[in-house]
């Protein structure tokens, strides 16, 4: 948590939330971070790259790849149901009343299922590695959605930060020798570049939202909670999605979809469910690096992967990395350079105002 960020848990409740931490050395936590960073990582560049492989192969259906984002949330009850509730502070506020919850998960739960048909039609016009250097704008809209919704302040890392990515992104819109899958016209391209934009300001308003909630409602963030609401806004999605695919005609086309795949019915099957599969390891490294750090830290993360992205993609897919995409690729690394930067001499500040609390502290004692 940094200055520049209004503190979700008050003293005590934050000391209560993180308790079960204190008992873990330095080098534990760090691994539980690099763990949570790894699922992270992995499991957005997978399904990414599984996403773009059903379209290649004869996949059409966006309701059907926006489905598979969230119908695995399931495995998310198994470490619900297993780890031990965190134990509530005293001074904790009241819980928020189950009609204040439901429509909190209600309204989350139908921005993701829209933010999805987004990304999902994004990744049908787009080549993978364009479709990742797209969503690098994520982290700065995410800086101004956290500035109008969080209270936070800009800095002159941060604002440099959101002017370089939004840079980086409208290079990757206006390059004329961007490849794209077969078969997808420059309108056709534009309309995914601009699905997939729109899906990344989504995105990063989602956090920001997901922060206020804890801020203003729920008032405490711990593991449970965290994980609770994730499983209930994916119950809304995957169930709006559902809708989506029936009431949209797609559902009648899957049979001859299925039987089309070029690389055969068992082969769709396995990319449909590793997709979603993939998509929850994502969800638990995003929820594991909300606990553990924060979730302004979850979306650095998140933005990192899209950087990964690319690079598989020229591997997997044989993508074009043209100059303009390296230079977009470079550019994005740069804004997120300058925003860890900013977000490690904000903690350096932190911790030297703790130290000096400390210090005062004792000396006050001793005498």
């Amino acid at each position: 948590m940094t200055d520049n960020q209004e503190p979700i848990l008050n003293k005590d409740e934050h000391t209560a939330a993180q308790s079960q931490f204190l008992k873990l050395k330095h080098w534990q936590w760090w691994l539980l971070v690099a763990i949570n960073i790894f699922f992270l990582i992995a499991g957005q560049s997978a399904a990414v790259l599984l996403g773009r492989f059903y379209y290649d192969k004869g996949g059409n259906s966006k309701w059907m790849a926006t489905l598979v984002q969230t119908v695995a949330f399931p495995i998310l009850c198994i470490p619900l149901f297993l780890l031990p509730s965190s134990q509530e502070s005293s001074t904790s506020s009241a819980s928020p009343s189950i009609r204040i919850l439901a429509l909190i998960y209600l309204f989350l739960g139908l921005l993701i299922a829209g933010d999805n048909m987004l990304y999902s039609t994004g990744l049908l016009y787009l080549s993978a590695s364009t479709y990742s250097l797209v969503c690098a704008s994520q982290l700065a809209f995410n800086a101004i959605f956290s500035y109008f919704i969080n209270s936070q302040k800009f800095t002159s890392l941060i604002l440099n930060s959101v002017v370089v990515l939004s840079f980086s992104a409208a290079l990757i819109a206006v390059n004329d020798d961007s490849d794209s899958p077969s078969g997808v016209s420059e309108w056709k391209y534009i309309i995914g570049f601009v699905c997939t934009l729109g899906a990344s300001a989504i995105y990063s308003l989602l956090l920001s939202l997901m922060q206020l909630s804890f801020q203003k409602f729920i008032k405490k963030e711990t593991f449970n909670v965290v994980l609770e609401m994730q499983i209930f806004t994916s119950l809304v999605a995957t169930c709006v999605s559902i809708i989506g695919l029936f009431a949209s005609g797609e559902w009648k086309t899957l049979h001859g979809e299925i039987s089309s795949f070029v690389s055969g019915r068992v082969s769709y099957i396995m990319t449909l469910v590793w997709t979603a599969v993939c998509w929850q390891v994502c969800s638990v490294g995003v929820v594991g690096l909300i606990f553990l750090v924060s979730s302004l830290f979850s979306n650095v993360i998140s933005t990192v992967a899209l950087a990964v992205s690319p690079i598989a993609a020229v591997v997997v897919f044989h993508d074009k990395m043209n100059g303009v995409k390296v230079i977009s690729l470079l550019m994005a690394f740069w804004g997120f350079g300058c925003y860890i930067y900013q977000s490690y001499l904000d903690d350096s500040k932190v911790r030297r105002e703790q130290h000096h609390v400390i210090e005062t502290t004792h000396h006050d004692s001793s005498c």
